[in-house]
């Protein structure tokens, strides 16, 4: 069973009680940014580069300074490999390069998804105009395609070569004719995956343009909107989960105390700090939800295999946010890389865009604990052992904790 499957059933068996938490990575900004999605090529995989054609008298290929994507692909193997995700989103492409003609994920416990559609307030290109109107919908990608890699899949068997998880996205924009339109795509595509029995979960943007509702009343639009959707869809056509703008305690809680078998997730935004990211997971989690999808903020961390176990390790309650930013920072300095801030600027709490804009959607105050100096870790044996030396975890206090997890990953 993928563990992606297991944590569902076990959150909504004991909706009160679980611990389970699903982490996704997206990997799908391809179908979003263009060239730069891939992101910048301070972090390759252990696999290091790949063979690029450049020419020098017009530029290096230090100066043009994004992957190419095999060496995008080597990352998503590695973080495959890691194992600490659930779901690995990417593009229909990407898809049909990793999940059917490799078979990367035949015996993982990770579930590979492709984003099903692509509404216009996510075509990012340079220099496009594109965001600054209310987003319409839009499809690319085919269901068959993500499923099989071609126009008409074999459907006897019951399972298929490529993914059968989708992401599909809406935006409500309070405006009564865009919001119809939306709605109707919507409805075609549910109608499509049940026949097709394909998967998906619904991600849903705030509005992109101005919708004449105050930022601080948007939670309240959006959790009614989704509710009302939902209402209209019985079991047989309902996503696997939400995927939603962390509106802050009071809107997830409403939301996800309405309906205990409603699977409720955060997404994450742009790239922000590291304390944004593993804030965001942890005050999201405390407050309800049970997932979380991060796409630019894995993709443009200094070392994302760390990013990763760090957020798993916030999943699990082992370390605190704060503790995991001190720690993850401890990790690059053993590795000989260069932070993209420092460890204050790192500790802040910034304004994040949760739209593929620059606007931002969300204000979030200063962190108090940007102005706290970073405290000196233990040494690595000052954590507690069982009798053979295996680490003793429930006899250990946040600051052991903080310097076993260092000290192993930077072994």
């Amino acid at each position: 069973m993928k563990s992606l499957d297991a944590k569902l059933a076990d959150i909504r068996a004991n909706p009160g009680s679980s611990r389970a938490f699903i982490i996704a990575d997206a990997k799908d900004a391809d179908m979003a940014f263009g060239v730069r999605a891939l992101g910048h090529r301070r972090y390759l995989s252990a696999r290091g580069a790949r063979p690029a054609r450049f020419s020098p008298e017009v530029w290096t290929r230090d100066e043009f300074g994004y992957r190419n994507l095999p060496e995008f692909l080597d990352i998503i193997r590695e973080v495959v490999g890691q194992g600490l995700i659930d779901i690995m989103l990417m593009s229909a492409h990407v898809n049909e390069q990793l999940t059917i003609k490799e078979g990367l994920f035949r015996d993982s416990p990770i579930t590979p998804a492709a984003r099903a559609n692509d509404a216009t307030d996510v075509w990012a290109a340079r220099h496009g105009n594109y965001l600054s109107h209310g987003a319409q919908p839009f499809r690319s990608a085919s269901i068959d395609h993500i499923q099989c890699g071609k126009l008409d899949c074999d459907r006897d068997g019951g399972e298929f070569p490529g993914a059968n998880l989708g992401l599909y996205s809406v935006t409500y924009l309070n405006d009564l004719e865009q919001d119809k339109r939306t709605l109707e795509a919507f409805h075609a595509f549910r109608e499509e995956a049940e026949r097709k029995r394909f998967r998906y979960f619904l991600e849903v943007f705030d509005p992109n343009v101005d919708s004449g509702i105050p930022p601080e009343k948007l939670g309240e639009f959006i959790n009614d909107q989704i509710l009302r959707t939902l209402a209209g869809i019985t079991e047989a056509g309902r996503p696997d989960f939400l995927k939603i703008v962390y509106h802050g305690p009071r809107y997830m809680e409403e939301i996800c105390q309405y309906d205990p078998n409603l699977v409720v997730g955060v997404l994450g935004g742009s790239a922000g700090t590291t304390y944004d990211a593993f804030r965001l997971l942890h005050d999201a989690k405390k407050h309800g939800a049970r997932v979380a999808l991060f796409g630019r903020k894995i993709n443009n961390a200094e070392h994302q295999l760390a990013f990763i176990e760090f957020l798993r390790l916030i999943a699990e309650d082992t370390i605190t946010p704060e503790e995991a930013v001190h720690a993850y920072h401890g990790v690059l300095q053993g590795k000989g890389i260069t932070p993209n801030r420092p460890l204050e600027k790192d500790l802040e709490l910034t304004e994040q865009s949760m739209r593929y804009g620059d606007r931002p959607s969300v204000a979030i105050r200063n962190n108090p604990l940007a102005k706290r100096k970073p405290e000196p870790l233990p040494p690595s044996a000052a954590w507690p052992t069982k009798p053979g030396g295996a680490p003793d975890f429930a006899s250990m206090s946040a600051g052991q904790r903080l310097a076993y997890h260092t000290a192993r990953l930077r072994r």
